[in-house]
């Protein structure tokens, strides 16, 4: 676990919010579409997308691309990926945490 926990909670915030995790959800399994396209899946009207995007964006988690009129959105892969790593680091210490705990019970 490289980055501190305080430098992912803005990470782990930004996931916290439903639209926005539908938003992230929709780039993973949909690869890279328009805000347009975002609004249909999230049902929050354009501006509102936008705000959630340009926070997802100022966190790392989607990029976005001109494309004509539209802004093209991307998935950023690298700080989910370091944010799996980290919880699971978490539940590995949770495991031996338990493990502890049961031998300290079982020898008492």
């Amino acid at each position: 676990m490289s980055t501190s926990v305080v430098a992912r909670a803005p990470l782990f915030d930004a996931l916290g919010d439903p639209n926005r995790l539908r938003i992230i959800t929709r780039l993973c399994d949909g690869g890279p579409c328009s805000t347009t396209k975002i609004t249909e899946v999230v049902s929050v009207s354009r501006q509102a997308a936008t705000k959630h995007l340009l926070l997802l964006e100022s966190v790392g988690l989607v990029s976005s691309q001109r494309h004509g009129r539209e802004r093209i959105w991307r998935v950023r892969p690298e700080p989910l990926s370091d944010a799996s790593e980290y919880l699971d680091a978490l539940s590995r210490r949770w495991d031996n945490a338990i493990g502890r705990l049961r031998t300290y019970v079982e020898d008492n």
